[in-house]
């Protein structure tokens, strides 16, 4: 979930390195340090500080500021030991200095054997123990050293590794946790995501499980474990620095709600061929995706309640059973999955750990496996058996919206096909919901035509403690995942519950003044969930509903309506998620929350 950058070539890296953690700070900011190999003095020369990487900038130009062609750099998301300057990364000991992202899980084993070797640790973190580490075992081969380090270490690692005695070189390996070499010709670089280096060079290398990465300032050695010389595949970035930036925007996630029809333009449209459906996805012909009895969709958080409203619409569609997992949760229950079946594993970054272990287990079991992706050549599009690429582009706030729009537009795309080659939908009906996903790109802009009334909801509610969201079917995944958004960036607390479930407990909650977002888009579902709505409003609940444009509301329920447009009821999750995510945002901005970077969280979770 860290960051970690570096960079080799024939010009001074420090400023290399600060625009890479700013475009990796999505990824952590609990703190920022840089090691550098310092001309001045032939030293290395580490300065780190604990909070956003602003006060690490700061620092450096206010103090000495080291100057060197060759160093690394790293923003953290804390896992062992608290936020502090001492925690943060570079750690060095002895000849070693690194940055690391992922977790050691024999940390402490390997901690009190080198107390036993009189090695003593400044820090609480289970990354200083590899530095640590690896100076114990250095002879003066940083290849073999690193090579028999990394026997020794259990868990996850991507680590950036400079050695005292080797100027201006940085040595790279990685193990379950995300890593890049960035290639140019006037130096390289290691980054843990594309956004880090697309200013600088659009090539990079993927680098594979414990693959080591040697790079100077004019080299790049990638070796296996026997020390071979590999030759790797340069891929290329599709896509300019311009998308990841504000332009304009005061936040990245009014930007990418703004994108979001284009995303799913980008998404759907080059699968529709001569009218036809074709989903384009390797090793998955239409006859091996209609042998599938059982599907199993497993994500994690919002990625979730894409899968949840991929079961509801497959169904609906196709008829073919769906059970919804939470990775975490996932390969601890010991799974009932058969060769017949098909998992779906749906991740943003394609980094997600429980997800990853999750795709592991399917596959070790012999199932076939789908991987549904925003980031190409990630861990989990390279061992999924599919994949399917969502081409959402790059998402930098770290609460996800387009990635999540294009995730739920994939689910239709998939949905839809199984319905076709089901032969449960007709032709008739097949055409009618190609054109239906096709036209709401047009739908999501006229939601986001009603932002100022948005913001205007949001001025009535920010100051709540407790916001409850309720629905059904569909609308009640849509709940889930407004709910998310409130809480993850507002830190308002905030539930989601199936209308139905009300009775049942949860209406103990609801006393004078409650607000209740209800979500009732399904015409089918809708007077049940207006006497849902009646049920909390007879206990002083204040509620905002959200609903379509013709639907018939007693005035006496609400005077605080949303009417989004109408369109064919189970399409309705593609563009009633959007006001809840501009009425999160509203909120978090009125109270005063960093919008792109809330506390606590990362972008892509690398770790369990």
């Amino acid at each position: 979930m860290c960051g970690i950058v570096g960079y080799v070539g024939k010009s001074d890296c420090v400023n290399f390195i600060l625009d890479g953690l700013s475009h990796l700070e999505y990824r952590g900011y609990d703190s920022a340090g840089i090691a550098v190999f310092d001309k001045d003095d032939n030293n290395i020369s580490i300065i780190k500080k604990c909070g956003k990487l602003s006060k690490l900038s700061e620092y450096i130009k206010t103090s000495h500021c080291p100057h060197g062609i060759c160093g690394i750099g790293h923003t953290r998301w804390a896992t062992h030991g608290k936020p502090s300057d001492n925690n943060s990364h570079p750690h060095h000991q002895g000849n070693v200095t690194l940055v690391h992202n992922g977790i050691i899980e024999n940390y402490l084993q390997i901690k009190n054997f080198l107390i036993e070797k009189n090695y003593t640790f400044k820090t609480e973190t289970d990354s200083e123990v590899v530095s640590a580490l690896l100076d114990f075992l250095y002879n003066g081969n940083p290849i073999e050293t690193i090579i028999e380090a990394t026997k020794k270490i259990e868990g996850s690692y991507a680590l950036g590794i400079l050695f005292s005695d080797q100027p201006n070189k940085i040595y790279a390996i990685r193990q379950n946790s995300p890593l890049i070499i960035g290639v140019r010709d006037d130096g390289n670089f290691i980054a843990s995501d594309v956004p880090a280096i697309i200013k600088h060079t659009n090539k990079y290398i993927l680098l594979d499980h414990k693959e080591i990465a040697v790079l100077s300032e004019n080299s790049l050695k990638i070796l296996d474990f026997n020390k071979n010389e590999i030759n790797k595949k340069i891929s290329y970035v599709d896509w300019n620095i311009s998308a990841a930036e504000k332009n304009g925007f005061d936040h990245f996630m009014l930007k990418e709600i703004y994108e979001q029809p284009d995303a799913i333009k980008r998404c759907i449209n080059p699968r529709f061929v001569n009218e036809d459906l074709e989903l384009g996805i390797q090793n998955l012909s239409d006859e091996k995706l209609s042998s599938f009895k059982k599907i199993h969709i497993v994500a994690c958080g919002t990625a979730m309640h894409a899968g949840m409203i991929g079961k509801y619409i497959i169904e609906h569609f196709s008829r073919i059973p769906v059970e919804i997992d939470i990775a975490s949760e996932f390969r601890y229950r010991n799974p009932i999955i058969s060769k017949g079946d098909l998992v779906i594993i749906i991740s943003q970054s394609g980094e997600t750990a429980d997800s990853l272990a999750a795709l592991r287990l399917a596959k070790s079991k012999g199932v076939f496996t789908l991987a549904i992706v925003n980031v190409v050549g990630s861990s989990i599009a390279r061992e999924a058996d599919s994949v399917f690429y969502t081409w959402a582009g790059p998402e930098i706030s770290v609460a996800s919206t387009k990635a999540f729009a294009v995730q739920m537009a994939s689910m239709y795309l998939l949905a839809i096909k199984l319905g076709k080659i089901s032969n449960n939908l007709s032709s008739e009906e097949y055409k009618s919901l190609c054109e239906t996903l096709k036209d709401i790109p047009n739908k999501i802009e006229q939601v986001i035509e009603k932002n100022k009334e948005i913001l205007k909801f949001s001025k009535i509610f920010y100051k709540s403690k407790d916001i409850f969201f309720i629905g059904r079917g569909v609308d009640y995944c849509i709940s889930l995942e407004g709910s998310l958004k409130l809480k993850e960036l507002s830190y308002i607390h905030s539930e989601a519950y199936a209308a139905g479930e009300l009775k049942h407990g949860p209406i103990s909650l609801i006393e004078e003044n409650t607000p209740v977002i209800a979500i009732a888009t399904q015409s089918d579902l809708y007077a049940k969930t207006i006497s849902n709505i009646k049920e909390v409003k007879a206990r002083g609940a204040k509620v905002l509903l959200l609903c379509n444009e013709n639907s018939q509301v007693d005035d006496s329920l609400t005077d605080l309506i949303l009417r989004i447009p109408e369109s064919t009821d189970i399409f309705s999750p593609l563009y009633s998620i959007v006001p809840l995510q501009l009425f999160a945002y509203h909120t978090a901005v009125l109270r005063g929350c960093d919008v792109d970077k809330p506390r606590n969280l990362a972008k892509s979770v690398t770790v369990e």
